[in-house]
């Protein structure tokens, strides 16, 4: 355990103000009045709020409407956290500091896990984006119409906007920092933020875990009503399985490791964030122009589904106006804090594409079954 505070990690953590120094194992907690910076606080509230209510949502689903996919997929996003995240945090501990290296540090909130690595918010914002992404995408009808795979698509390109506007502002506001000295793995990036993790992080895991807990728990012709303790494998299967599609999707940039690939990695990666757009806003007009006309199947939007997204969406924007004064302010990438900026036109985009999400959603209402078949 002796690489809990490597040079590089106190580095890291000493440009957000603390020490990785003497911290606790399992559990610190911190006063949220007393954080790096007021926008703290509220993320939390924001995120882990969300989660409860998700879970809630999730329960309700599966114990009123028989439907076990929503609370699979809380679960599932649970699981794949504690798979993913141990060792971006330590690579040391995996024997992975020559392929991965120190990749990025959280700074401290009110309640931190692992040697102050992990925020609780961090647990809580993986089942919070799923089942925000999930929940939109089902109640616009895309899995019962065209199926788990292209729902999966549509949940990607959900996850990418609704996560980005989130991603791009994290590092000015010091909610974390990446490791400069890693461009193995931070490289390239757009602004502040690697190309990797938009791709990886914020739609190719969730696509992946969506399309696996639908096909593994999701109702289907000739299966019937799962119990417990299958949903409860099945689970396990898909969190614990979700990260190997990360690595093929990694693949094709992957091979142009080195400074200079940059270039190449940079092409591949866009092109690849591309398809997630394309795909993504074709599924999400076809839902709304086929539920408008009646030709969708009948799914309503649950209260989850036209509450939390919004709200999430509406806190992200006032928390970028708060920053925009030291954004507009930056020199060279770099505010007068001397925290690096994200890209203020890739948020808006993504802000467009998520107010597009939520104000079909609203628009689209109609009486729903206790459960929807996926088509296969």
């Amino acid at each position: 355990m002796g690489y809990t505070c490597d040079p590089v990690a106190e580095r890291v953590a000493k440009k957000l103000g603390f020490s990785c120094h003497h911290t606790d194992p399992l559990v610190t907690f911190r006063n949220p009045f007393d954080l790096a910076n007021g926008t703290m606080p509220v993320l939390e509230l924001l995120v882990v709020g969300g989660a409860v209510f998700a879970l809630v949502h999730a329960w309700r689903r599966w114990r009123r409407d028989g439907d076990p996919v929503n609370i699979s997929l809380w679960f599932a996003s649970v699981l794949y956290l504690a798979v993913i995240e141990p060792p971006l945090y330590f690579p040391g501990w995996f024997g992975l500091e020559k392929q991965v290296g120190f990749i990025f540090s959280h700074n401290v909130f009110t309640v931190q896990f692992m040697y102050d690595r992990l925020p609780l918010y961090i647990v809580a914002f993986y089942p919070a984006i799923s089942q925000l992404a999930y929940e939109l995408v089902r109640s616009l009808g895309v899995f019962a119409r065209r199926g788990p795979l292209a729902g999966a698509v549509a949940v990607a390109f959900a996850c990418q906007v609704f996560y980005e506007i989130f991603d791009q502002l994290g590092p000015q506001l010091k909610w974390w920092a990446w490791n400069p000295a890693n461009t193995m793995i931070n490289r390239p990036a757009l602004a502040s933020v690697p190309m990797n993790s938009m791709l990886l992080f914020a739609s190719v895991s969730f696509g992946a875990m969506t399309y696996l807990v639908v096909r593994l728990v999701g109702a289907r012709p000739g299966r019937g009503a799962l119990g417990g303790g299958n949903v409860a494998w099945r689970t396990v299967v898909a969190g614990a399985v979700t990260p190997l599609a990360m690595i093929v999707v990694s693949a094709p940039s992957g091979a142009f490791r080195g400074d200079d690939q940059v270039g190449v990695q940079r092409t591949i990666l866009s092109v690849e964030l591309a398809v997630v757009w394309i795909a993504g806003l074709y599924l999400l007009a076809d839902a709304y122009r086929a539920a408008r006309a009646g030709g969708a199947p009948r799914v309503a939007s649950p209260v989850f589904a036209r509450v939390y997204p919004a709200v999430y969406l509406a806190v992200l924007v006032v928390l970028w106006l708060v920053a925009l004064p030291a954004y507009f302010g930056a020199t060279g990438g770099v505010t007068e804090q001397g925290t690096p900026i994200g890209s203020l036109w890739y948020s808006t985009l993504c802000a467009a594409a998520a107010a597009g999400f939520i104000v079909a959603v609203l628009r689209v209402k109609a009486p729903e079954p206790a459960v929807e078949p996926v088509r296969s």
